[in-house]
């Protein structure tokens, strides 16, 4: 599944990496890429957290990236 994350290149020269849709889902890592498979590490948590309580799971995030020109 795609989920689409926010990233901060945050303080101290570590990137902050965001899951908007599961409120307090945050992780960060000293490179782009590091942040980026620890966020993957922490979507996972939740979602098998969801189903062990029997929580409905949020779906992931469908959408489009198209570019115009203006």
């Amino acid at each position: 599944m795609k989920y689409r994350v926010i990233i901060e290149h945050g303080e101290d020269e570590i990137f902050v990496v965001e899951y908007p849709a599961l409120p307090g889902c945050v992780s960060q890592g000293r490179t782009r890429e590091e942040a980026l498979e620890n966020i993957k590490d922490a979507i996972k948590g939740y979602v098998e957290s969801f189903i062990k309580h029997d929580d409905p799971v949020l779906p992931p995030i469908e959408e489009e990236v198209v570019e115009i020109a203006v």
